[in-house]
């Protein structure tokens, strides 16, 4: 391939803006994050933060803007939300207790490893990358949770933003969520 021929790719494709969205569609995907997060953060404060628990990790503001944005996107799917977080957090903990000597590498180590993950086991979700990532550049708290991580926050998190998808979702006739299961 030529140079030109290379960078002529970074041209795109398309032209113009991604297609509007209708009113309804931003009011519902404002209600369905609103709640998603809002499930989440009140019952990390009532139940989980004072045992060092934390529910809440910024890969899940990500997610809701798939699962209550782009209802429809395969990365939005059950499947995709539960197993992409729940695969990155064990690479991204397994990467912290092998290499954190070498933070950097265990960062990029981990990253890389998710989205490989992901791919092979057909559960590609974008925040999924950052849960592996704050695994490894996380608070001493996240640390010390090792792979209590997986559980506390990366499975139950993802869990209840689905069930609040689920809910939301379906409300309206013009959606429809989930569009496939497995």
């Amino acid at each position: 391939m030529s140079l030109r021929a290379y960078l002529q790719k970074m041209r795109g494709t398309t032209h113009g803006s991604p297609p509007r969205v209708g009113t309804q569609d931003i009011l519902w995907s404002w209600l369905g994050s609103f709640l998603g997060i809002a499930v989440l953060a009140l019952l990390g404060q009532a139940y989980f933060d004072s045992r060092d628990l934390p529910l809440m990790i910024g890969s899940f503001g990500a997610s809701a803007v798939l699962v209550y944005g782009a209802v429809r996107s395969p990365l939005a799917q059950p499947r995709n939300l539960i197993g992409g977080h729940v695969l990155s957090a064990v690479v991204g903990v397994a990467c912290w207790k092998l290499l954190h000597q070498q933070p950097w590498l265990a960062e990029a180590v981990a990253v890389a490893t998710a989205i490989a993950v992901m791919h092979a086991t057909r559960t590609l979700h974008p925040p999924g990358g950052a849960t592996a990532l704050i695994a490894v550049i996380g608070s001493p708290q996240i640390h010390d949770l090792g792979f209590l991580y997986v559980l506390m926050p990366a499975t139950i998190g993802p869990a209840i933003l689905l069930v609040v998808a689920l809910l939301v979702n379906n409300i309206p006739q013009s959606r429809r969520y989930p569009e496939i299961w497995f």
